[in-house]
């Protein structure tokens, strides 16, 4: 596992931005968007939506995925 967050660019509405996320993220980001069928920028920009002026795109898709695999597990459960 790679320490270093690894920056990539995504397009939000139209304008392009850079996120930088830690490889396992990335996997499990595209991994989340796979199942729901959205393509990647659409699910971010549904997160960008919803996060709160105090986090950044970074830490609201980290959460996302955490949550998002925390449910997961419960209904697996």
């Amino acid at each position: 596992m790679t320490a270093r967050p690894v920056k990539r660019s995504l397009t939000l509405r139209g304008h392009r931005t850079s996120v930088s996320l830690e490889d396992p993220f990335w996997r499990a980001f595209r991994d989340i968007a796979q199942r729901e069928d959205k393509p990647i920028n659409v699910l971010a920009a549904q997160i960008d939506e919803t996060r709160g002026v105090d986090a950044g795109l970074a830490s609201a898709i980290r959460i996302y995925v955490l949550e998002y695999y925390q449910k997961t597990a419960q209904f697996e459960s």
